[in-house]
């Protein structure tokens, strides 16, 4: 009966520290999401930081820079500017931003 308890008690243990370990996880995944790279994403839609549909991302450059084409001119995205957020590549300019560059 003493091995029976010993199992349980084991178990019961494992199953108390599972979500810890799984939080753990998020953590490390949440702190990694800065570190995106476009290539990940390449003909996915890129989105703005407020949610906006903004262009698929049609080429990703040697530096990690997305390029999208918005509104018939082709527009490199900063590979600064990237973020991964909820499975989704969003970038932290707007629209007129990334229009206006040069």
């Amino acid at each position: 009966m003493s091995a029976f308890a010993n199992i349980i008690l084991t178990v019961s243990l494992a199953v108390a520290t599972a979500p810890q370990v799984a939080a753990a996880d998020d953590a490390v995944q949440l702190s990694s999401a800065a570190a995106v790279s476009a290539t990940d994403y390449k003909g996915k839609m890129l989105y703005t930081a407020s949610g906006d549909r903004l262009a698929a991302v049609y080429r990703v450059a040697a530096d990690g820079a997305a390029q999208i084409i918005l509104n018939g001119k082709m527009v490199v995205v900063p590979a600064a500017s990237l973020a991964a957020a909820d499975g989704k590549l969003v970038t932290s300019l707007s629209k007129r931003d990334l229009l206006t560059a040069h």
